[in-house]
């Protein structure tokens, strides 16, 4: 009679997990990833929002600054709000009349650029634009000013005009022609 023992001779006995405690593993990853994924795109919508508030707030203040300190003038190619934009009047020093070099600033310590559409240029329109209305300004403007000194954001795909974030819409998309 043989032992029952001397069946497993010259086999060693590994220990590990099977496929299907592996599997199981992978389907509870998958699970959680699928429920914290969102949370961190909704974070990235939010820093978006907080961003953009923050650049036009920054830009109303210091161009209001430029403007106390340079006679009323806008920092332009002619110190009209129509004018070109120079922002390196906004991140350099300058003189009362504009010019490089003087006593006042800097205002910004670099171009600031819209968090939306990722451009910094800035367009002008003769009257305020309504919240969502269409900007028809030029596609690589990332700013708009009007003939009253106000900044508005546009953004990145159909070229809408923010006056600030809208809450409903944190991204500032419009669904139609944006990418969220």
């Amino acid at each position: 009679m043989r032992k029952l023992g001397s069946l497993n001779k010259g086999f060693t006995l590994v220990k590990g997990f099977t496929l299907v405690e592996l599997l199981i593993v992978v389907i509870i990853l998958g699970i959680l990833a699928a429920i914290v994924i969102p949370q961190f795109t909704s974070a990235s919508e939010d820093a978006k929002k907080s961003s953009l508030t923050s650049q036009l707030q920054t830009l109303r203040s210091q161009v209001e600054l430029y403007k106390l300190q340079h006679g009323d003038k806008y920092p332009t190619s002619t110190g009209a709000a129509n004018g070109t934009w120079n922002w390196a009047k906004l991140t350099g020093k300058t003189n009362e009349d504009g010019s490089a070099g003087g006593t006042f600033g800097p205002y910004v310590q670099s171009t600031l650029i819209n968090p939306l559409n990722g451009n910094f240029a800035v367009g002008y329109v003769a009257a305020d634009p309504t919240f969502g209305g269409a900007w028809t300004g030029g596609a690589s403007d990332g700013w708009v000013i009007t003939a009253n000194g106000k900044f508005f954001a546009s953004s990145k795909g159909s070229g809408y005009v923010f006056d600030e974030p809208n809450p409903a819409n944190p991204n500032n998309t419009d669904a139609a022609s944006e990418d969220p």
